[in-house]
């Protein structure tokens, strides 16, 4: 692992590890978003699902409830802190909770038919190949999900900054970002109270 990407790791840990106790509790009016994202995916019983860059696995009550008994859910985090919050929440009950590196993650190549992912974007050091990493580890067909439960606009504001065009969530950059990372994206939304992409990995075509 390079000193750069070293330093990006610690200091990800570093600003969740001292919010993930009191995280929920900001923002626990955020759980219908949750489950309405969720909804929005698409998933079906016995679908194998990755919540990347879980946090405190807000959504994986809402996962585990697409997914029926028959599916799978697994949360993700890099911020121990953050996956003891889970643990503490009840929410390992809901599938299994992993210390690990969206970007290394270990998976074999299209274990998964979806993968969520709440605020993460922001936070890759490498989007484009932290982006082809998740679509490793989807199967062809397979669906991903960025989310935030607030529009880019209204989390702007929250941290007192303006947007700009340089903002990687905007459809413009976000888009061709996608493609260039094995998705194709298939929705797009901004708006006051979500941000929702949705993408699929494109089928194989032909042989090989």
């Amino acid at each position: 692992m390079s000193e750069d990407r070293t330093a990006e790791r610690e200091h990800v840990q570093e600003f969740f590890g001292a919010r993930a106790a009191d995280w929920d509790r900001r923002f626990a009016e955020d759980g219908p978003a949750f489950a309405t994202a969720v909804a929005a995916c698409g998933l079906r019983p016995g679908d194998r699902v990755l919540d990347a860059g879980c946090g405190t696995g807000r959504a994986m009550t809402a996962l585990r409830a697409a997914v029926g008994p028959a599916g799978s859910v697994l949360g993700v985090d890099l911020t121990p802190q953050m996956l003891a919050a889970a643990q503490r929440a009840g929410r390992a009950a809901e599938g299994a909770l992993l210390l690990a590196d969206v970007a290394r993650l270990p998976l074999r190549d299209g274990a998964l038919d979806a993968v969520f992912a709440a605020g993460l974007i922001a936070h890759l050091p490498q989007p484009e190949a932290n982006l082809r990493e998740l679509a490793r580890a989807v199967r062809p067909g397979g669906r991903l999900a960025l989310f935030h439960p607030v529009g880019r606009a209204a989390l702007a504001a929250r941290h007192g900054r303006e947007l700009t065009p340089e903002d990687l969530r905007a459809e413009h950059n976000l888009r061709p970002l996608l493609a260039s990372s094995g998705w194709e994206m298939t929705s797009y939304a901004d708006e006051e109270h979500r941000f929702l992409v949705l993408a699929t990995r494109p089928a194989r075509s032909g042989r090989g």
